[in-house]
């Protein structure tokens, strides 16, 4: 092998630990990633009452990052004991209501 040979092989298998390393180190990130999102689930269960879920998931194909946003707020509040029993449907209602009506609105007025 000639000297520029050898400087070839060994650039290669270092691109290829390198990628190797980069490609374990996404899927450990991506099993963090689902085993957050489980436990999220597994607390969303218990606090909320199978309508309120369902309302959360129809929420989220159109608001997912508002979704995120409440379901940190209610695992923080179940965290802290402030959550007694499951949260129905309309307390849920109301929730929302407060937290959207925080939000500026924008009027635009053409004259």
């Amino acid at each position: 092998m000639t000297d520029l040979e050898e400087i070839r092989r060994k650039k290669m298998l270092e691109l290829q630990q390198k990628a190797q390393q980069q490609a374990m180190e996404a899927e450990a990130q991506e099993q963090m990633r689902q085993q957050l999102e489980m436990q999220k689930k597994q607390i969303m269960m218990q606090i909320l009452t199978p309508e309120a879920r369902s309302r959360l998931a129809n929420l989220r194909l159109t608001r997912p990052d508002f979704v995120e946003q409440i379901e940190l707020q209610l695992i923080q509040l179940a965290q802290m004991g402030r959550v007694r029993s499951k949260i129905t449907d309309e307390q849920l209602k109301e929730l929302l209501k407060r937290v959207a009506g925080k939000k500026r609105e924008i009027k635009i007025s053409r004259k």
